[in-house]
């Protein structure tokens, strides 16, 4: 190598290493620091399983709130409700009867009985007094009339226990009755409105308004209860989020207010700092940086419009600058 080209490599070297060590000692500035755009995501989920029935919009759509994004078919929910339905009807009629009584033919039931128990106590009463007097002569062993004066009991308690269930048709049901009842159909009411309940999460609504960022299932396939169907972000709700190491992170408080920059369309907006968190402990800068200092923490900035309206033309994920 000829002695010219020693000290032009040389002057190189010494240029390199002028320029190294400048960068080291004097830390970037503000306007050096960059960040990205983000906006509020949303996650949604169904909370009952069943393929996807239909898919009513696409990927990058805007939807308002409300709208329906997909419908889900799930027959066992639909066999649910005819069985809730069924039971509310027949909890109706249960406390009806309750408060109806007892009917015209139970009335006559009752009575017939009677009627019959009645003619059995007469006929064990005439026989009790004719072997009571054959007794008397010894004309009948003792066994023969203690039996007869069993059937005679036996009579008179089938006819006082007649009566006493005559008396409680005729006063009505028991309010112990009817109350039964009434817990019956408002099980029966609280089951049906959990059906429909399971029906009306069939059909996926936006909560909010939003853009539709991805769909992860196709129609026909199974959607199990909390799996993400569709997610998205909210356009009305834009931030900038920034990552700086622990030697600038002093620059900075919460509410200060900052100008960014679009750097490709050099559009500003001024915006306010509202969270600065440390990131976790991995997070630490382990390779050689121009920067940032070798094991500096790092911190996360998030800042955000003071007016969201006028932050259009801002792309998510898209680099801006503080100003």
């Amino acid at each position: 190598m000829k002695m010219t080209q020693l000290k032009h490599f040389s002057t190189l070297i010494t240029l390199w290493m002028f320029m190294g060590f400048t960068s080291c000692s004097h830390p970037t500035k503000i306007t050096d620091l960059r960040g990205k755009v983000k906006y509020e995501s949303i996650n949604l989920a169904t909370k009952i399983p069943g393929r996807v029935a239909k898919i009513l919009v696409k990927e990058g759509q805007e939807v308002a709130k409300n709208d329906t994004l997909l419908i889900i078919d799930s027959p066992e929910i639909a066999a649910k409700y005819e069985q809730a339905q069924g039971a509310v009807q027949a909890a109706k009629a249960q406390l009806q009867m309750a408060y109806n009584g007892a009917t015209i033919e139970q009335v006559k039931q009752i009575d017939g009985k009677l009627a019959a128990a009645e003619a059995q106590l007469a006929f064990a009463n005439a026989s009790y007094k004719r072997l009571a007097n054959m007794f008397k002569d010894t004309l009948v062993p003792p066994q023969k009339f203690d039996e007869v004066k069993m059937k005679l009991k036996m009579a008179q308690a089938q006819v006082k226990a007649i009566k006493a269930k005559q008396k409680e048709v005729l006063k009505g049901t028991r309010k112990e009755v009817i109350a039964q009842a009434k817990g019956q159909l408002q099980r029966a009411l609280g089951a049906l409105k959990e059906v429909e309940a399971a029906q009306k999460e069939r059909f996926v609504v936006a909560p909010a308004a939003m853009q539709i960022e991805n769909i992860t299932l196709k129609k026909g396939e199974l959607a199990t209860p909390g799996y993400t169907i569709v997610n998205g972000y909210l356009p009305k709700q834009i931030y900038f989020r920034f990552t700086i190491p622990e030697s600038k992170v002093h620059q900075f408080k919460v509410n200060q207010l900052v100008t960014i920059e679009n750097p490709y369309t050099k559009k500003q907006i001024k915006a306010k700092i509202s969270v600065i968190k440390s990131l976790p402990a991995y997070a630490n800068i382990t390779a050689p940086s121009e920067s940032y200092g070798l094991g500096e923490g790092l911190y996360e900035m998030k800042i955000v419009p003071v007016n969201p309206e006028k932050a259009n033309g801002f792309y998510q994920n898209a680099w801006v600058l503080i100003k």
